[in-house]
């Protein structure tokens, strides 16, 4: 078991998941690997969520942690609500970042270190559709690993190969935190992203040049010097005759 810290970071995107302020968690994460586990057991979501094909293995969590708070409550005076006794309590959580493979992909195993470029499409489990690079046509690129997104997305495209497909079920813890990102992310919200994985590069790519204006529509070319009018045809005279001799 290895422990660490994990911040959760928001996504380096131009919409709600673009926004830069941290959430930290200031108390220590049992990291569980596991080799063999069964199905994880999921929120329940809304059909609003597009259901992924038949056929596909169940979730798995990708990793598991226990969440060990920093301060440990001995003593409680009796005039202390019970709301506050459990804030002060701080009893141990587990949760797990789980996911399911919906393409398996065939390019390059994903590294850590590389710039990623994603298409991805956000759902809480209400079925809101919060944002979606699909929609506007255009991927997001960032640097896996590099506490640039949330945790959930920092981790969560091991094992994957470009080409790939999968759907992650991010916990608040590894999102955007209790507080949420009001109003668009409730509080304690778990997302649920589809993510393709495209690409991956040393450096970050570059931004597509915006396409050029249409060119305006020009009217015919018209002569610099207009045809001179037709002159009617004129008859030659014949020639006098000579007077004969």
């Amino acid at each position: 078991m290895k422990t660490t810290t994990l911040s959760a970071l928001l996504l380096a995107a131009t919409t709600v998941a673009a926004q830069t302020a941290p959430v930290h968690h200031t108390a220590a994460a049992t990291v569980h690997h596991t080799t063999t586990v069964g199905c994880a057991k999921l929120p329940e979501l809304s059909p609003k969520i597009p259901a992924l094909p038949a056929g596909l293995p169940c979730a798995k969590p990708l990793y598991t942690l226990t969440h060990t708070p920093d301060i440990h409550l001995d003593y409680a005076s009796p005039l202390i609500s019970p709301e506050l006794r459990a804030t002060l309590a701080g009893e141990k959580t587990t949760y797990s970042l789980n996911y399911i493979d919906t393409v398996v992909g065939t390019g390059p195993l994903a590294k850590p270190g590389k710039y990623y470029t994603v298409h991805y499409t956000g759902y809480l489990t209400d079925g809101t559709k919060f944002d979606s690079s699909v929609d506007r046509g255009e991927p997001i690129s960032f640097p896996y690993g590099q506490h640039r997104v949330i945790a959930g997305w920092d981790t969560g495209f091991e094992g994957m190969h470009v080409g790939g497909k999968r759907r992650l079920f991010i916990p608040y813890e590894l999102a955007y935190g209790e507080a949420g990102r009001p109003p668009v992310i409730p509080a304690k919200s778990t997302l649920v992203f589809d993510v393709e994985f495209i690409a991956q590069d040393d450096q970050m790519p570059k931004p597509k040049a915006p396409p050029a204006p249409p060119a305006p529509a020009t009217a015919p070319a018209k002569p610099a010097t207009p045809p001179p009018a037709d002159k009617p045809a004129s008859a030659t005279p014949p020639a006098a005759s000579k007077p004969q001799q």
